[in-house]
């Protein structure tokens, strides 16, 4: 598959149907298995991700077909302004051809026009994602850690 079949667009609230679409076919399936069955649950996570006012959200295209999707939000920090990556996703029939790597190119490429200095983003350890983000030259940060709490 040639790059030169692959488009790069800034993407906003207007794409959120293609957007869904797109997270959902890549999300329930494996490795993931995330349960996305309830519409309106989705349609509030895509909103909260695309529709603020420091939201950022890039899209990969193959042709006419939404492919890729990176959703996230600026956030100023005392180190620099940076781009916090909440969800990157490719079509699962798409992955391992290089258009992730491609991707991510193309959206540090993006920031540094827009003056950012650092890409963040979280992931789970044991999932293909992990190792991919690694080999991209991400740095993982080992003096941090993630909690959550079920609130009952």
């Amino acid at each position: 598959m040639s790059h030169e079949n692959y488009c790069f667009k800034q993407l906003d609230k207007n794409n959120a149907a293609a957007i869904m679409n797109l997270f959902v076919s890549v999300f329930t399936a494996p490795p993931w298995n995330d349960d996305w069955s309830d519409k309106n649950q989705l349609q509030l996570y895509i909103h909260d991700l695309i529709s603020q006012p420091n939201s950022l959200t890039f899209g990969c295209y193959l042709e006419t077909e939404l492919i890729g999707v990176s959703m996230g939000q600026i956030r100023h920090w005392y180190s620099g302004t940076e781009y916090y990556i909440n969800e990157l996703l490719i079509k699962t029939s798409v992955q391992r051809k290089g258009i992730g790597i491609w991707f991510i190119g193309k959206i540090e490429k993006a920031c540094k026009e827009l003056g950012l200095v650092h890409l963040f983003l979280l992931t789970e350890k044991g999932m293909p994602a992990y190792e991919f983000y690694k080999k991209q030259n991400f740095l993982e940060c080992t003096d941090c850690a993630a909690f959550t709490k079920k609130i009952q």
